[in-house]
């Protein structure tokens, strides 16, 4: 099935876990000294769900350094917010008004209104977003329908991702990433054209409940530790041109797993290390876990 593009970009509850049910998980043999360790993250989840992990706290101790997607410490210095902010802000002075009908523009305005009771007319808004690119907007978009549905849950100050790589610093262990900021921005931002981008922001309005639905599905295999009903939830589609294309999903999934694999073996070998990236990177055959019982590794979940 077809993943649509809002659940590939979304990529990244407290229920009964199954006991075959696993983020967690140990990397061992094909020549490595010591055992390293993968875990799936979700962006927004509340740092507190790591203490319902079996041997998050365990395999801290084991390993000699941490990796994330992105060095958190680079990622908040001043240039790479600087790197963000341009980023996702449209080329050439654009505004929304240039690349949107203004039937898109409307309804864009309408749904602000009625998510946040101010829309673009008002010049704090309008002054913040009418510059943003599509694709920016959308981002910003699902991280404000998660915390409506999600109070209280999501503290930007203290991240599950940050979670990891702040323990590490805590034990004077060095941290590192498997990308840079810009590569990310580029991947987040500029891998689309501007007519696409204003499409898939109108299939987040246009599918809200659709949408809202999906990010439930998966943050709730999140929590239950079910990366299969994870994997689940990003594939289901709409059976329209919101349904991300095979090249969007290996863009934003299987082309950076298979990149990380060309990292991380070199990583393992030199240093024990947690790795912590985006849960929907583990699953599926392209996914991490099965791109490394490829390359000969032995990938146990921790019980």
């Amino acid at each position: 099935m077809k993943k649509t593009i809002l659940s590939v970009l979304f990529c990244s509850i407290v229920a009964a876990v199954p006991c075959s049910a696993q983020l967690l998980y140990k990397i061992s043999g094909n020549g490595l000294e010591k055992p390293s360790y993968i875990i799936g993250t979700h962006h927004l989840a509340n740092v507190g769900f790591v203490e319902k992990i079996n041997g998050v706290k365990e395999a801290l101790t084991e390993i000699d350094q941490v990796y994330g997607e992105l060095k958190w410490d680079e990622m908040t210095n001043p240039d790479s917010v600087k790197l963000l902010q341009n980023a996702m802000i449209m080329p050439d002075g654009k505004t929304l008004k240039d690349v949107m009908t203004a039937e898109q523009y409307k309804k864009l305005d309408d749904f602000l209104k009625t998510k946040m009771g101010v829309g673009l007319s008002s010049p704090q808004v309008g002054a913040q977003m009418n510059s943003m690119s599509p694709m920016a907007i959308v981002t910003q978009l699902q991280v404000l329908m998660f915390m409506m549905n999600h109070m209280g849950e999501f503290d930007p100050t203290s991240t599950f991702d940050q979670y990891f790589q702040a323990q590490a610093q805590k034990n004077n262990l060095p941290c590192g990433g498997l990308e840079t900021v810009s590569f990310q921005a580029k991947v987040l931002y500029g891998g689309q054209t501007m007519e696409r981008q204003v499409e898939n922001l109108m299939c987040l309005i246009d599918n809200e409940q659709f949408n809202s639905q999906m990010m439930e599905d998966m943050t709730n295999a999140f929590y239950a530790q079910d990366l299969d009903g994870l994997k689940k939830a990003m594939d289901l589609k709409l059976g329209n041109s919101c349904d991300s294309t095979p090249e969007e999903i290996a863009q934003l999934i299987d082309n950076r797993n298979a990149d990380w694999l060309t990292k991380m073996p070199a990583i393992m070998k030199e240093h024990a290390t947690f790795f912590a990236v985006g849960a929907g990177h583990l699953p599926g055959e392209k996914g991490v876990l099965q791109l490394l019982r490829n390359a000969g590794y032995t990938v146990e979940g921790v019980k």
